[in-house]
């Protein structure tokens, strides 16, 4: 056997290995997320907060209780988190928002949330609607409206020239 294809097949068995232990341990991974889930649901209570601040902190400066800071694991902490400092039951609180209602979450209104500990998993309006926010652009959906607006103005001035020359 040529040393090529004894190379290839090492190379193939490292990554088949690799992918076998990624696939157990995204199923371990996934079965501690469902059980925090079952938890959250567990705890969860509906409160009215009036929303102060919202920002994309890291942990450390993100005015987390140094217990909160201490319970997340060493790879995540020097990520940020969507961070919401709120008026909640007369006291002002941070809290970590899902990544998925951060958006949503008005600025300055108050709203009926649902917490979970620190954690908002829920926001609803107590009056009016909550402003979706507008859903971003894809790359592709980007260039062919800047590709659109090109083709428009390279058309108007050829017609401009058109009308000079005729004159």
């Amino acid at each position: 056997m040529p040393v090529f294809a004894i190379v290839m097949l090492i190379i193939l068995a490292a990554l088949v290995a690799l992918l076998i232990f990624l696939y157990f341990w995204g199923k371990k991974l996934q079965k501690r997320q469902d059980e925090s889930r079952e938890k959250m649901e567990e705890t969860k209570q509906s409160v009215q907060m009036l929303v102060i601040d919202k920002k994309m902190l890291p942990i450390k400066s993100s005015g987390l209780p140094q217990a909160a800071i201490d319970q997340t694991p060493k790879y995540l902490r020097r990520s940020k988190l969507p961070i919401v400092k709120a008026r909640c039951q007369g006291k002002i609180m941070t809290f970590i928002a899902d990544s998925n209602i951060y958006p949503v979450i008005p600025v300055k209104k108050e709203v009926k949330a649902t917490i979970s500990g620190l954690y908002i998993m829920d926001v609803r309006a107590i009056r009016g609607q909550l402003e979706q926010p507008p859903k971003k652009k894809k790359w592709y959906q980007k260039l062919s409206r800047k590709a659109d607006e090109a083709r428009k103005e390279l058309d108007s001035s050829k017609s401009s020239k058109a009308k000079g020359k005729k004159r």
